[in-house]
């Protein structure tokens, strides 16, 4: 059976990217760019288990060889991968205070699950309107 493990980006303190397993599985990652550190994260996941296996004899619950990995970005991640979105600007637009986003951004606050959907229902409420852009 096909498994799917989430895995969240977020900024790193040093500038670059951190990724790691939403389940609690012990899997992380981490690069200057994105790229590296998704692929950092990937190495991770399989050598995490392949170490695992030959230590208790089994592979972990998380993990199936097949399985694939989906990513998701918390708020610090995804304001570092988009830096051409303007924070505050952002914020206005989707009716949360520019200050607390600026908080959200930079690691200071984390946005509960609930506002997280709210953000992110706003936000594809946007992609929405941008796809019917025509040019």
């Amino acid at each position: 059976m096909m498994k799917t493990m989430t895995a969240i980006i977020e900024k790193a303190e040093d500038g670059g990217y951190g990724i790691y397993a939403d389940s609690g599985a012990p899997i992380f990652g981490s690069g200057l760019t994105e790229m590296e550190a998704r692929q950092s994260f990937e190495e991770c996941l399989h050598e995490q288990a392949e170490h695992m296996k030959q230590t208790l004899g089994d592979y972990p619950d998380w993990y199936n060889q097949e399985m694939t990995v989906e990513y998701r970005y918390d708020i610090s991640g995804f304001f570092h991968a988009f830096p051409f979105i303007n924070v505050t600007e952002f914020a206005r637009s989707i009716n949360i205070n520019p200050s607390l986003m600026r908080k959200y951004k930079n690691g200071l606050a984390k946005a509960s699950e609930r506002q997280k959907d709210l953000i992110q229902q706003k936000f594809d409420d946007i992609v929405n309107r941008m796809l019917a852009v025509k040019f």
